[in-house]
């Protein structure tokens, strides 16, 4: 008994629709999904940080909440300030010393090449 192999495009294209829509809603809802996650952890993380601040018995700091971008962009500076003035000052000068290095047959081809031709006379 052979089997019976057609071509048939219908087939194929309804699988290929299916796979393309199932791909686009997987994409799309993974999307969303981290658009929430952004749009949504500040928001935990300062709820956390109250329920913290509420167990030592610490009044909620108003301040701490409402940073600005100004705030952020200061902070990243001095950071950035501090962590380049604890490398040592150098001179900037680059001298190269020329290393003899010692003669090594490993890496020498001319010796195979030689004994291969005295051997083929």
């Amino acid at each position: 008994m052979l089997l019976d192999v057609t071509f048939n495009p219908s087939a194929i294209d309804s699988f290929a629709l299916i796979v393309m829509f199932v791909g686009y809603a997987v994409v799309f809802s993974a999307l969303v999904l981290l658009f929430f996650i952004y749009k949504y952890i500040p928001k935990i993380l300062s709820i956390n940080t109250k329920i913290k601040l509420k167990k030592k018995g610490k009044k909620e700091c108003d301040v701490c909440e409402d940073i600005t971008g100004e705030i952020n962009a200061a902070i990243g500076v001095a950071l950035h300030q501090y962590f380049n003035e604890l490398h040592d000052i150098e001179s900037g000068q680059v001298t190269i010393k020329k290393v003899s290095k010692r003669y090594s047959p490993w890496s020498s081809k001319i010796y195979g090449l030689n004994t291969y031709f005295e051997k083929s006379k």
